[in-house]
């Protein structure tokens, strides 16, 4: 087995057929799959299952294919690593970030990187929690930020925050009156909610507090965009349960539009990890960023641009 076998076999099972791959690769479909066929010998088992539709890989081929991403992004790293001088820390890192946590850190930490480590080109990638946990599982990412403890298998998980969940609505919405300061989990039943899907780990969390008092939560809406979820709020379709971070979707200076009333009967609450892989595989751009990351939230909270939240992660140093 070599490198070359591995990208061969990557390549295979991103562009769901040899065809495709061959292109990409600039190697005739024959040769392809004799390294393919020379890889399935020395693993023991097939790894592709083949058909008029393309190729997808074998339980066997998908555990393969998650280690080879990994193996194939640690030589690139290397690569990097080792061309570069000692007073610059270069190279590709990629930072998945859930929604919420983009509107408080995203552009800072861009500009934070950059400022401080120019040879260092991050790439942040927005989405939900599960998907940025699957495309950490396979290996398409160097950091990422979840909200559940063990969430991606061999990656350290460092506690960073505790957020609370609030309900959410623009001030000039009348679904309360300005004199409420706090809300009951029996009083938002009976608010038109807007809420993210089933697939959505906060969704899971707010149906899980309704059912423990025996209520059923039936939203108005399901939408997985927070900018577009927080439109609809301000066409005065309702009110939405999110952290507070969420008020700054369409930047700080519009904070003030809304208002974020505490749930005061239960603890709602997340809280955020930042997993890296081992730090023995981390590449010293990845490092940088890892921990510019926890500064940078670190000091959110300190100064309070980040509220609603409780720091529980590293101390400063």
């Amino acid at each position: 087995m070599d490198v070359r076998q591995l990208k061969y076999f990557v390549t295979i099972v991103d562009c769901a057929g040899f065809s495709q791959a061959s292109r990409q690769l600039n190697i005739a479909q024959p040769a392809l799959s004799q390294q393919i066929s020379r890889l399935e010998y020395e693993v023991g088992a097939p790894l592709l299952t083949r058909s008029s539709r393309g190729a997808s890989p074998t339980p066997k081929g998908v555990t393969l294919y998650r280690h080879a991403k990994f193996i194939l992004r640690q030589i690139d790293q290397a690569l990097v690593s080792t061309r570069e001088t000692e007073a610059e820390v270069s190279g590709r890192v990629t930072l998945g970030l859930p929604p919420t946590t983009i509107c408080q850190t995203g552009m800072q930490i861009v500009e934070r990187v950059q400022r401080r480590y120019p040879g260092i080109l991050l790439n942040v990638v927005e989405g939900l929690s599960g998907s940025l946990q699957a495309q950490a599982g396979a290996g398409d990412l160097d950091l990422t930020v979840l909200f559940a403890p063990a969430a991606v298998p061999d990656w350290t998980a460092t506690e960073l925050l505790r957020e609370e969940l609030f309900l959410v609505f623009p001030v000039e919405s009348r679904i309360f009156p300005d004199d409420v300061k706090n809300v009951s989990i029996r009083e938002i039943a009976d608010v038109p909610l807007i809420l993210p899907s089933s697939h959505h780990g906060l969704r899971r969390r707010v149906d899980l507090e309704f059912e423990r008092l025996e209520l059923i939560v039936v939203p108005i809406a399901e939408i997985d965009s927070l900018p577009v979820l927080m439109h609809c709020l301000q066409r005065g379709l309702g009110a939405t349960i999110k952290p507070r971070a969420a008020i700054n979707v369409h930047g700080a200076a519009l904070a003030s539009q809304w208002r974020c009333l505490p749930i005061r009967d239960v603890s709602m609450n997340r809280v955020n990890y930042l997993y890296a892989p081992p730090e023995e595989a981390l590449s010293p751009a990845i490092s940088a960023v890892h921990a510019e990351l926890i500064a940078l939230i670190r000091e959110e909270v300190a100064e309070r641009r980040w509220t609603g939240v409780t720091w529980i992660g590293p101390e400063a140093d």
